[in-house]
């Protein structure tokens, strides 16, 4: 049974059960408080709701737990992309029930960044057009939105694709009310160590102004130069007859100079003073813990990001700042080849899946069968036809690659036609590519040191389109296999009565903190939950999806 939710402006909720077909299956009853409304029903299977962020935030702060919802607005984002390719369309319930009824769609309002302390107020909903209730609103769009996916091609994927974001939702609310364990006292500590003490206005360190002048006496008596300035740079090497397109690590590494050391030294240690210095941890860590805000579906390809904390770049020196409690652990679950993975699982090449089904060490498989063991071929061999490096080394291979696994090269191929030809693509369960008039987002297509011609088509802007859309088919996939991990992980700790909380995940990559005695149950758990995932989004294949997991004390020393 599920039933529709909504809040009143006094603190109240109004609430009513709903048919199959999404519509009212009886009268709207009133409840004095949003948590008392869900606590007095646990019979019922699945809230629908606005926002699961607005929503059940406060049902977590007054102690009540959710198994299972439907957030309409995350809905009408994938719903939108899945019709008419208009990725990035206003998603609020105002917007959706403007559109449903042919009025002027409103802006959806801006994402601020999260806040580390409660303010006294915060920003509401985007308004409904005067004369429109939440609940009725809510009720129209959600009956909408389910006849607009049993029209979909393939309803039954898009309908698991919409569950399984929802339930993404309830993972990222439950994850930044939890919160990473985090030692500020180590996380000091490190930054005393490796950047020296603060001068007066925090903007450098003892070390960094030593390093700064390591730079400027490399390039001569009298010279001042000031690492933080890309310009200064460039020019203080054209000076020594050394020209620079930019100052790019891997640029700078290239180069013989004595400057170049202080150099690479002094931009590794801003980087660390600037994103996650003295001033991140006064702002981000309280009481123990690190509390991003997750956004899942942040990007296009469905992965996630984060609103402020940079909790997805957390750099490896500062993972030894994140410790369990006494007495427990952090189990840290990394996705093996997860990409290569879900290739064969939706090419349904019978060679890759034969490949992938083994549980090893994939691309060290694939070496044994193809690159005459050399399992660094392999991997380039591979991961470049995902991602669209078709020259040097990945040309030579991808031709033997082509010929071994034709079905799998081919599923990108066609993909990166698609793209090329400004046609959309979709993931295996119906997350949809943006048009083709919106320019390849960095995040879902090709890392900067990848960006390299695919070999189709005149255009510069549609090569880049074509490897966005090949790498999105694959991308967008592993996400969506990734949603239904989280979810069935966070179903069987709570189903088994376990204190374990979800405490982080980024693409591949899953935390679990628990008691020292439920490690290893957790590790089974996720184990499992990979599994599943696999079956529930692909099918019965021969692929499966292994996770490299360790159970430490500290996050460094998972890696």
């Amino acid at each position: 049974m599920r039933w529709a939710v909504a809040e009143t402006g006094d603190g109240g909720a109004r609430l009513c059960p709903l048919a199959q077909d999404g519509r009212p299956a009886g009268p709207v009853v009133r409840e004095p408080s949003l948590a008392e409304a869900v606590r007095a029903r646990p019979e019922v299977e699945r809230w629908v709701w606005r926002s699961t962020a607005d929503v059940y935030r406060r049902l977590l702060a007054a102690g009540v737990r959710v198994e299972r919802c439907y957030d309409v607005e995350a809905a009408e984002a994938l719903l939108i992309g899945h019709e008419e390719g208009q990725s990035g369309q206003p998603r609020s319930l105002a917007a959706a029930w403007a559109r449903l009824h042919g009025l002027p769609v409103p802006e959806d309002a801006p994402v601020r960044a999260a806040e580390t302390q409660p303010s006294l107020f915060e920003p509401g909903p985007v308004p409904l057009p005067d004369g429109a209730d939440e609940l009725t609103a809510l009720l129209e769009v959600y009956a909408g939105q389910v006849a607009r996916t049993e029209r979909a091609k393939e309803p039954e994927r898009l309908r698991l694709l919409l569950a399984s974001e929802s339930a993404g939702t309830l993972v990222a609310v439950e994850m930044t009310r939890a919160g990473v364990p985090w030692r500020a006292d180590v996380h000091r500590a490190l930054l005393d160590g490796l950047l020296g003490e603060r001068y007066p206005g925090g903007l450098e360190t003892r070390r960094l102004a030593e390093l700064a002048e390591e730079v400027s006496r490399a390039f001569g008596p009298g010279a001042r130069v000031r690492p933080d300035l890309p310009n200064d740079i460039i020019r203080a090497f054209a000076g020594a007859g050394i020209p620079l397109s930019s100052t790019r690590k891997w640029e700078l590494q290239q180069l013989d100079h004595p400057a170049v050391a202080p150099l690479l030294e002094y931009k590794a240690l801003y980087r660390l003073h600037t994103a996650h210095g003295w001033s991140w941890l006064q702002q981000w860590v309280h009481d123990g813990r690190f509390r991003p805000a997750y956004l899942p579906g942040g990007t296009v390809s469905g992965r996630w990001t984060t609103n402020g904390g940079g909790a997805l770049q957390i750099p490896k020196i500062i993972r030894q700042a994140v410790r369990a409690d006494p007495g427990w652990r952090l189990v840290v679950a990394d996705a093996d080849q997860m990409e290569p993975r879900v290739l064969a699982a939706v090419s349904r090449d019978r060679g890759l899946m034969e490949v992938a089904g083994s549980g090893r060490d994939l691309y060290a498989d694939l070496a044994a069968r193809a690159f005459r063991g050399d399992r660094a071929q392999a991997k380039l061999a591979l991961l470049g036809a995902i991602y669209g490096q078709t020259s040097g080394d990945a040309l030579k291979h991808l031709a033997d690659l082509r010929r071994r696994y034709p079905a799998a090269v081919a599923y990108v191929d066609d993909a990166a036609r698609a793209g090329e030809e400004g046609r959309l693509v979709r993931t295996w369960l119906g997350r949809t590519s943006p048009p083709a008039s919106v320019a390849p987002p960095d995040e879902a297509g090709l890392p900067q040191e990848e960006a390299v011609s695919s070999g189709y088509g005149s255009s510069a802007a549609a090569r880049a389109r074509g490897r966005f859309t090949r790498n999105f088919v694959v991308q967008g996939s592993a996400a969506d296999w990734a949603l239904l991990v989280l979810a069935g992980l966070r179903r069987t700790l709570h189903e088994a009565g376990l204190r374990a909380e979800l405490v982080f995940f980024q693409h591949d990559e899953v935390i679990v903190h628990c008691p020292a005695e439920e490690a290893e149950t957790v590790a089974a758990a996720i184990a499992s939950a990979a599994d599943a995932a696999g079956r529930i989004a692909f099918g019965r294949t021969p692929v499966r999806f292994p996770f490299t997991t360790a159970v430490v004390d500290c996050y460094a020393d998972a890696k």
